[in-house]
């Protein structure tokens, strides 16, 4: 049996092409019983609809966003923060009647996809360096988020300035500050930097919130000790139950903790609360992101909030408009129950 085309199912109908093609891509142009006939007798036919890649081929876009996600795709739809993200991206694109497809930048091939995707939008910074040789060579538009690729245009807020502010917020010049940190180094299991090579310090958002508290600190004349200062593989209760216990074992014990992630900071105030460890009166704790479980944890967290749905759209928005100026977004700290 010969493939059905456009063309061959509206010989048979009687119809032009462009009555059939209406009916699947423009149903505002035929009366609803008409559009219904075309459908029902395509249906009979076995025609579904013109083939969308030679479409796509034909106008220079395919109405699909691609979305690469710094890690994979399991662990990034269970953070919270990923999820009010693409919370954001979802709804903006179905504003614009756009597509969206999932990538994990830890296996995407953008050349197997290149050609069905208008562009990229990559959230986070990818560890996969043939992934960002890839982005960077890409003749379709990409955009990144959380992170900086020279000759792109990117969606961001100021981390450094948030994690000096959020420090400067609640430091003492009598403080024993440890540090709580997200992928500083490359290792999969929580543990103090010391002497580890840092990792991608030049497009890694956790280092510019880094370079943030160690600037408040010297402001306050406080010196981070090299134990002091933890890498944490992943965002979650385990890794953060973990490095909270070994760090408030320290002696002197910690009376900061600053954590890049509101997850981390929870994590942390529950191991000292349930240490006996008084919050904020023995330790005080700052978070990082504005996740929804902060307002609901007593005491609550003090954190900054970066309003990741409304990141979402701004990247969509931004994507689509075809300028390629780097933007920064706003952003609040919010001081509370645990500072």
């Amino acid at each position: 049996m010969s493939k059905l085309t456009l063309k061959s199912v509206a010989k048979t109908l009687g119809v032009s092409t462009a009555t059939i093609s209406n009916a699947f891509n423009r149903p505002d142009q035929l009366s609803v019983g008409l559009r219904e006939k075309i459908l029902s007798a395509c249906a009979e036919l076995g025609y579904f609809g013109p083939n969308k890649a030679a479409q796509s081929l034909r106008t220079g876009s395919s109405g699909i966003v691609a979305v690469i996600l710094s890690d994979s795709l399991e662990y990034m739809v269970s953070d919270p923060v990923a999820s009010q993200f693409l919370q954001g991206v979802t709804r903006e694109l179905e504003r614009h009647k756009l597509h969206l497809l999932l990538f994990s930048g830890s296996s995407a091939n953008l050349e197997a996809i290149s050609d069905f995707v208008d562009g990229f939008i990559c959230y986070g910074a990818p560890r996969n360096l043939g992934l960002i040789e890839q982005l960077t060579r890409s003749p379709k538009r990409v955009l990144t988020v959380d992170f900086d690729l020279p000759g792109r245009p990117s969606v961001n807020i100021d981390n450094e300035q948030a994690a000096y502010q959020s420090a400067l917020a609640v430091l003492k010049p009598t403080d024993t500050v440890a540090i709580l940190g997200l992928r500083l180094i490359d290792a999969p299991n929580s543990r103090p930097v010391l002497q580890a090579p840092m990792w991608d310090n030049q497009s890694s958002i956790a280092h510019r919130r880094l370079d943030g508290y160690l600037r408040a600190m010297a402001e306050c004349r406080l010196t981070l000790r090299s134990q002091y200062l933890w890498h944490l593989p992943e965002s979650n209760q385990h890794y953060g139950q973990l490095a909270a216990k070994a760090v408030l074992a320290l002696e002197p014990r910690p009376t900061v903790l600053l954590c890049m992630s509101d997850l981390i900071a929870l994590s942390a105030m529950r191991e000292a609360l349930q240490q006996g460890i008084e919050i904020p009166n023995q330790l005080r704790v700052v978070g990082f992101d504005g996740i929804e479980e902060t307002l609901r944890y007593h005491p609550t967290l003090s954190t900054v909030w970066q309003f990741s749905d409304a990141k979402g759209q701004a990247a969509v928005r931004a994507f689509l408009s075809g300028d390629d100026s780097p933007q920064l977004l706003p952003y609040e700290l919010r001081l509370g129950e645990s500072s």
